[in-house]
């Protein structure tokens, strides 16, 4: 889960960067890093926190250059506290490469061994993301030898990385002294956009947002297995480097993921949201009569458009009854599960008047340890909720995700190997609704007919590029993030969501 974002200007290029991340923070809150190109020479400052608390005033200064891309990380391999980990990642040859990645490499352990053994690369660290930079670093190397580096030497390096690499992977570089690179695995799992402003600048990001809200242009979305390079001199050159490429985005970006004021692929985040809330509704109806609901109300934030449609729908008042106090920080020194539920009152609070004595339905986005519903829930019977019903705009979560999702293993999802009646037992509602899978699917696809289908493997099990087994996920979970036992869990599917 990485915002990522680059920029080729004829304008120092530090501050752009800047505010595209903080429209991009949502989808990363651990680390953040900036590099800049400034003729040949490569100008970084990375570390872990938010961006506002990473960059200060003489790092922006050390930033020169109108050619740069950032990223903001949250960790879905490797070690989360490790500073060397934070990107964007450098190497010296050929040329001297930057990049950030967004996604998850499924094949990064054999790739770190083949490019120790036959590439005779080196990589430092325990990061996907390094081996991806070594495999374009060496593909370049093959593709230019003897020869200038021009479009078709780097795309035909893509095409080489495209046939090694399997996973997700959207990703910005910059080669030193020629340009920018942009580009998406065949499957298009992960989002990347291009945008552009009046003076000519040419931005590549995760979402629209970061383009829109930096006074870019949308122009298109990067396709599925499509390169894009743009040189010093701003001239965009593109190529499908993909022998058969599919549109198969993540679901879990239009149930949570994204900002809803993006538009990823071709569809309104907003309205994927509505649309989940309608199909809701038809769920909804057939457990619980409207007339035993008294008021619906969401759990901050991602779920109030699927809150606001399923109460007009039904015919139900919508009222806010939670209050996020967007001012808490990391609680520390307070180990095991009690640091979760603690956090989660710290983090919200509620309104008592809209619970006493009322059946309420509460609407989350998605459902994943349970651990957190569990706690709102009790926290709704304790502000005098007579009934506590609970509906996910998404169905259960029932499968571990190896695409970059910080996704817990499967005996840590709350519905892996439970019945619905056995979830909500543990959760300690009156009633539990979920999302059905392939009205999930109907609902946010009918917005864009070109797609060929979802990633929706935490849901329905089937991983789109059909190389994951039992193995590929034991393997990939021992290179989670390791969480210390003094730090609190602060995977963003841990707590209540995060303001958007």
């Amino acid at each position: 889960m990485c915002g990522i974002v680059g920029v080729v200007s004829n304008a120092p290029v530090n501050q752009l960067l800047y505010d595209a991340l903080l429209l991009l923070q949502h989808r990363g809150q651990d680390a953040a890093g900036i590099v800049t190109l400034l003729e040949r020479k490569f100008f970084m400052h990375k570390a872990k926190g938010m961006v506002r608390d990473v960059f200060r005033t003489r790092n922006m200064r050390a930033l020169p250059g109108s050619v740069g891309l950032g990223q903001v990380r949250y960790p879905t391999a490797g070690n989360a506290y490790s500073e060397e980990e934070a990107q964007p990642f450098y190497v010296n040859a050929p040329f001297g490469i930057v990049l950030v990645h967004n996604g998850n490499l499924t094949n990064a352990h054999a790739l770190r061994a083949e490019l120790f053994s036959t590439d005779h690369r080196h990589t430092n660290t325990e990061s996907d993301s390094e081996v991806l930079l070594n495999v374009l670093a060496h593909e370049l190397e093959r593709a230019s030898r003897g020869v200038p580096l021009n479009p078709a030497e780097v795309f035909a390096s893509v095409k080489n990385m495209h046939k090694r690499l399997r996973g997700s992977y959207a990703v910005v570089s910059l080669i030193a002294g020629h340009g920018l690179l942009a580009f998406r695995d065949p499957y298009g799992i992960r989002p990347l956009c291009m945008g552009r402003s009046a003076d000519g600048t040419v931005m590549v990001a995760s979402e629209s947002v970061a383009l829109e809200g930096s006074g870019h242009v949308f122009e298109r979305n990067i396709e599925p297995g499509e390169a894009v390079f743009i040189d010093l001199q701003g001239n965009v050159h593109s190529m499908q480097c993909a022998e058969a490429p599919t549109l198969n985005p993540c679901i879990f970006e239009f149930v949570y993921l994204a900002r809803p004021d993006s538009v990823l692929d071709g569809i309104s985040v907003y309205q994927a949201r509505l649309n989940l809330g309608e199909t809701l509704a038809k769920r909804v109806v057939s457990t619980v009569p409207p007339n035993q609901i008294d008021v619906i109300i969401p759990i901050p934030e991602s779920s109030r458009p699927s809150a606001t449609q399923l109460a007009h729908l039904l015919g139900v008042p919508y009222r806010e009854g939670f209050v996020k106090n967007r001012y808490v920080g990391r609680t520390f020194i307070m180990p095991g599960q009690g640091v979760r539920k603690k956090s989660v009152r710290q983090k919200l609070n509620v309104i008592g008047s809209e619970f006493k004595g009322r059946n309420v339905l509460l609407v989350d986005d998605s459902i994943v340890r349970g651990t957190t519903s569990r706690e709102i829930v009790q926290m709704a019977r304790d502000a005098g909720a007579r009934k506590v019903y609970l509906a996910s705009a998404a169905p259960p979560v029932r499968y571990p995700n190896v695409y970059g999702i910080d996704m817990p293993t499967k005996d840590e999802l709350v519905a892996h190997d439970r019945t619905v009646e056995e979830i909500r037992e543990l959760i300690g509602c009156d009633a539990l609704i979920y999302q059905d899978v392939d009205a999930m699917k109907r609902a946010i696809g009918s917005l864009n007919p070109k797609l060929n289908g979802f990633d929706a493997s935490c849901f329905d099990g089937v991983y789109v590029t059909g190389d994951i087994d039992t193995e590929a996920i034991s393997r990939m979970n021992g290179n989670r993030p390791r969480i210390e036992e003094t730090e609190e869990d602060s995977s963003r599917l841990a707590l209540p969501n995060h303001s958007e």
